[in-house]
């Protein structure tokens, strides 16, 4: 019972703590005089990755490597099969142009890295190093793109920008940034508990802690892309939710991924042979997968969608046969 409470309880410091964050460094990046593109392209998709990276440095520091990497492999497969697949099921999700010219293919590039870096069984400090390079790449790319973009995209993203700035607290940028303090400390918090709730329901129910992380934590720390992409369908601006998953997934590697190898002890970190073997096999195949989609008709039917939360479904399935 106490684990379930301190999953519970970390679990909503972690997305009102990333919520927080990503409000008030947004309004914070405003008054900075950064473009709209760019803090949604940055602050937003680093923001929603936050709970990731909490939890993968936390869980490194306890010896839980398992739940570090099946955190971030698990969190992506909820992105890319079940969020993405519900939002095309609920109505055909239609992929903007940057999408598809910068963001997918980095993303493709980025997972099989990791899966190639992963072939031996761990990963080391060149590992991190290179994974976290990655996403200083990405970002520089982010903010070189939006140069040759910014008249084009600023009319839209200026209107979904004045909607969030009606959201939440308003005030200068001195009151930001004691939010954005506020809302770090949450994340950090949050996460600990969390990772101290679900390590103690692996050991007392006998799950594997790469278990807990690929299912229970990575549906928990999804919560942000999955209701982006709901509110998204209701005002049919999936085209920007969809940008927010690519995006996160990215940056849950590059970023995520990097910082925690670095972070640990020795600056490595075991991935389990269960993860390598078959989990991020499949989160190879599905980023293949949703990137040939994505691809071939610049949309997401609702059969495809259909398909996606099937595949996620049944992976579910197997995972509760084959390994609790």
């Amino acid at each position: 019972m106490q684990a379930v409470l301190l999953g519970i309880g970390g679990l909503a410091l972690l997305l009102v703590g990333a919520e927080l964050l990503v409000r008030s460094g947004s309004r914070l990046a405003t008054r900075l005089g950064l473009s709209p593109m760019v803090i949604g392209l940055t602050v937003v998709s680093i923001g929603t990755s936050l709970p990731e990276l909490a939890i993968g440095i936390d869980a490194a520091r306890s010896s839980s490597p398992g739940l570090a990497t099946g955190n971030i492999v698990g969190t992506n497969l909820v992105n890319l099969l079940f969020v993405l697949g519900l939002g095309a099921l609920l109505r055909p999700v239609l992929f903007d142009r940057r999408t598809l010219r910068v963001d997918l293919p980095v993303m493709v590039v980025v997972t099989l890295l990791f899966f190639v870096l992963t072939r031996d069984g761990n990963l080391g400090p060149f590992d991190g190093a290179l994974l976290l390079l990655v996403a200083v790449a990405y970002t520089v790319l982010i903010f070189r793109t939006n140069r040759r973009e910014d008249m084009a995209a600023e009319a839209g993203v200026d209107e979904e920008g004045a909607h969030q700035e009606g959201d939440g607290p308003r005030g200068g940028a001195a009151l930001q940034l004691l939010v954005l303090v506020a809302s770090v400390a949450l994340v950090v918090v949050g996460a600990e508990l969390l990772v101290d709730g679900a390590v103690q329901g692996a050991r007392a129910f006998g799950v594997d802690e790469a278990v807990i992380g690929l299912t229970v934590v990575a549906i928990g720390t999804s919560a942000p892309e999955l209701v982006t992409m709901l509110v998204a369908i209701a005002r049919g601006r999936t085209g920007l939710a969809v940008g927010n998953i690519v995006g996160s997934s990215v940056y849950n590697i590059a970023l995520v991924l990097g910082v925690t190898v670095l972070a640990a002890p020795a600056a490595t970190v075991a991935v389990p042979g269960d993860v390598v073997d078959a989990d991020l096999v499949l989160l190879a195949v599905a980023t293949l997968g949703a990137g040939l989609a994505m691809r071939t008709g610049a949309k997401l039917t609702r059969v495809e969608g259909g398909a996606l939360v099937l595949v996620y479904v049944t992976y579910l399935a197997w995972l509760v046969v084959t390994r609790t």
